[in-house]
């Protein structure tokens, strides 16, 4: 890496933690941008040509993390089933809850701040919405791409839709015991617990669904 890149690196490393502090001290809402550039010593302008929008500054990996689950997806070896390749992605990921889980307090505040924080904010709320979205259209057409002519939509869409819908109740199943407190590593094995059964679930087709929430009686 060059001078250039690494003076950028710090630039930008320096709008995080600082837009990351505000956020956490004030809520996400109440901070601008205007306050997080002032903060980091540069031009509101600078924060523009490092991150898109204000929701960026909170959400840096959000795109990211997406886009890496669709290419789980659209690349998996031959012969790996599109249930098998998002099941490899959620035992590989990781993230701060696994950081947490082993006992990095640092992971463990960080990840309790986030939830927090996102819980305060209809804006981060519809954020998040909304990238599982775009993350919902993006595995459609990869499905379909595979598929090849005469793919179905419908069910592309389907199963997409079944796969991130699955994402989003974990993010969500996180963040309720995570403001109530729950022991962080407990918590941890309970969501591993969790996405094995929805993923097992997936795969046997909504015919497996328990009795009472539609399955067979």
């Amino acid at each position: 890496m060059g001078l250039r890149e690494e003076k950028k690196e710090r630039t930008r490393t320096v709008i995080l933690s600082t837009a990351w502090q505000l956020f956490a001290d004030h809520g996400y809402d109440a901070v601008t941008v205007q306050q997080v550039a002032a903060a980091a010593g540069v031009a509101p302008a600078t924060v523009f040509n490092y991150f898109g929008t204000k929701e960026d500054l909170f959400f840096p990996r959000l795109e990211e993390f997406n886009a890496e689950l669709v290419a789980q997806v659209a690349q998996r070896p031959v012969g790996t089933s599109v249930l098998a390749a998002v099941r490899t992605f959620f035992a590989d990921s990781g993230g701060l809850l696994a950081g947490a889980a082993t006992g990095d307090q640092a992971a463990a505040v960080r990840l309790r701040t986030l939830n927090r924080v996102v819980e305060e904010s209809p804006a981060l709320q519809a954020r998040e919405l909304a990238a599982m979205e775009r993350s919902t259209a993006a595995l459609t057409a990869a499905l379909l791409e595979e598929a090849g002519p005469g793919g179905e939509e419908i069910v592309a869409r389907t199963a997409a839709a079944a796969i991130t819908g699955m994402h989003r109740a974990l993010v969500l199943r996180v963040r309720r015991s995570l403001l109530t407190r729950e022991p962080v590593d407990r918590l941890a094995a309970e969501v591993a617990a969790a996405t094995d059964a929805a993923l097992d679930l997936l795969a046997g087709g909504l015919a497996d669904l328990p009795a009472g929430l539609g399955g067979s009686r």
